[in-house]
């Protein structure tokens, strides 16, 4: 049974290791999207939280980042599915991992839940925040 970890990270305190020893997966930079964190009036909200997520989708850049990721990984689960392979981890970093990345890491983790009903296991690194959804197949 596959298992799917999501991860969201700060690229300055190191991309996350892979304890399965398969090597990792996927890590997606979300530095080039658009940062809440240089506006003083999100510096106490995470990507979970409305102000952030209204800021992050008002533009689109972050959905379309999404959409581009949410097509290569879902491509690597199905096939992880049908080769029985019980692992796969995709990260999310930016630079503080607070709003990008958690924001991003919480899509796929749901998304990736609900087409596949696969075990995701949700780790917002830096915010010590971590999800279990089991699974549903």
């Amino acid at each position: 049974m596959l298992e799917v970890k999501v991860i969201s990270f700060a690229y300055k305190k190191g991309i996350p290791n892979d304890p399965t020893g398969n090597g990792g997966g996927f890590v997606f930079d979300c530095r080039a999207i658009n940062n809440p964190g240089k506006y003083e009036r999100y510096n106490h909200f995470t990507g979970l939280d409305e102000p952030v997520i209204h800021f992050l989708e008002e533009d689109g850049e972050i959905t379309q980042f999404l959409e581009q990721a949410y097509h290569m990984v879902e491509n690597s689960v199905k096939r992880y599915m049908d080769r029985g392979f019980s692992n796969l981890m995709v990260c999310f970093g930016c630079t503080g991992g607070r709003h990008r990345s958690v924001y991003s890491a919480q899509h796929l983790a749901e998304h990736l839940h609900s087409k596949f009903g696969v075990k995701v296991h949700l780790i917002h690194r830096e915010q010590n925040i971590e999800e279990i959804f089991e699974p549903t197949i």
